[in-house]
């Protein structure tokens, strides 16, 4: 089974957290939260934006970003910044990857960046947006990454309620 590991370094907003846990329960992709974050991980917040999907997901927690490292020594790690010189959709992910965003406001440190220049990637945008919302960025890149692999063990057809498709 093929694995992306998204990696939320310090967040600061629950509901943001929330929305990626959603897309990771969604597309089972593995959550991995780097602190120290901006909330408690029982925070109403947090649970309305991930509703009832938390017992889908496989969490890890760390103390900070030297700890994260330390417990995944050897992995292939993507940094999504706006500070990125290529397209996200440039690079080709393998399985069992990591993808770090950074916190909201001020998105991954400039320190780890510049010790990984050919693994810093950028979602295209518009030349004066700051940025995207960072679910929405991680939700970009999960799908980006599972397109290239052909969207592994998803359900790629739909169902009607009401109609059956063969019908019309």
């Amino acid at each position: 089974m093929a694995v992306i590991n998204i990696v939320m370094v310090e967040p600061e907003i629950p509901q943001n957290t929330g929305n990626v846990a959603r897309t990771c329960a969604a597309t089972g992709a593995r959550l991995h939260l780097v602190g120290p974050m901006g909330f408690t991980i029982d925070d109403k917040k947090l649970k309305r934006a991930g509703l009832d999907y938390w017992h889908f997901l496989d969490i890890t927690y760390y103390e900070n970003i030297d700890d994260f490292f330390e417990k995944n020594k050897g992995g292939e790690f993507f940094y999504f910044t706006t500070k990125g010189r290529k397209a996200h959709s440039q690079v080709s992910y393998p399985d069992n990857c990591y993808l770090l965003f950074g916190k909201e406001t001020k998105g991954l440190p400039e320190e780890l960046l510049i010790k990984h220049p050919e693994s810093c990637v950028r979602i295209p945008m518009a030349y004066d947006i700051r940025s995207l919302n960072l679910s929405n960025s991680v939700a970009i890149a999960v799908y980006e990454t599972l397109r290239q692999w052909d969207y592994p063990q998803l359900e790629n057809q739909g169902q009607l309620h009401n109609y059956r498709w063969e019908n019309l």
